[in-house]
C-alpha cells in the first residue's frame, strides 16, 4: 500500500531543493525525518512537510488505519521544474539585467515495508 503527496510551486529551485531529495531517497520514515529536522538546508522544511503530508495520506486512508510511521518507507521522491517569474533590474550601460525567480513542484510516494513473513508465503 502506497500514498502520495505533492507541493506545487514551492518558491526554490529545482536544483536546490533535489539536493536534499537526493540525501532521503529510499531511506524509512524515521530516519528521513530525523535527517531533515537537523539539516540546515532551507529547502529540507518544504521536504519534510511533503513527507509528513503523505505518511499521514497513508495512515488515513482505508487500509492504513493500522499502520504507524516505523513501518513505512520513503519509495520515490522527485523534483520538477516549476514556473519561472522574471523580473528586471536595471544593468551597467542603461541595460536591463533579468532576474529568474524560480519555483519547483515536490512529489513524494511513500509505501509500507514488505513483511518477511509476507514474502515468504508468496
Amino acid at each position: 500500500m502506497e500514498a502520495k503527496a505533492i507541493q506545487r510551486y514551492v518558491r526554490q529551485s529545482a536544483r536546490k531543493v533535489r539536493l536534499v531529495a537526493d540525501l532521503v531517497r529510499g531511506k524509512d520514515i524515521e530516519t528521513v525525518l530525523n535527517l531533515l529536522h537537523f539539516n540546515n538546508k532551507k529547502a529540507s522544511e518544504a521536504v519534510e512537510k511533503v513527507i509528513r503530508s503523505a505518511v499521514s495520506n497513508l495512515m488515513n486512508s482505508e487500509g492504513g488505519a493500522g499502520l504507524s510511521p516505523e513501518n513505512m518507507y520513503l519509495k520515490t521522491i522527485y523534483v520538477d521544474g516549476g514556473a519561472t517569474v522574471k523580473r528586471f533590474r536595471a544593468g551597467s550601460m542603461g541595460r536591463a539585467s533579468i532576474i529568474r525567480r524560480r519555483s519547483c513542484h515536490i512529489t513524494v510516494v511513500v509505501a509500507e515495508k514488505e513483511n518477511k513473513a509476507k514474502q515468504k508465503t508468496k
